[in-house]
């Protein structure tokens, strides 16, 4: 009986180990920009455009209105400028943080 008992709260705190570690997984996946430093200009202009990706997720969180908004700007030239804009910015915040201008 008292095997079955410890191997019941076994049990159980692994059950509880189990539930923090992918808690904690998730959350690491959740954190796409765990720094501003990379490794080439690439990742870091890759990096920039995700951050755009992200914040306008962020801002705007209806999929259908993004899809809805993405037929309006994909023919836009100046639409796709100014998207090219913010892409730029955040890379140049990259830029600093990594020294690429040196």
């Amino acid at each position: 009986m008292q095997q079955l008992v410890k191997l019941m709260l076994v049990a159980f705190l692994s059950i509880g180990l189990l539930q923090n570690v992918q808690a904690a997984e998730e959350q690491k996946s959740d954190d796409y920009m765990p720094s501003l430093i990379t490794a080439t200009p690439l990742e870091g202009r890759q990096l920039a455009i995700t951050m755009v990706r992200k914040t306008i997720g962020a801002i705007q969180r209806d999929s259908a209105i993004k899809q809805a908004v993405r037929q309006d700007y994909q023919d836009d030239a100046e639409l796709l400028m100014q998207a090219a804009e913010l892409v730029a910015l955040e890379f140049q915040t990259i830029a600093i943080a990594n020294n690429y201008w040196r």
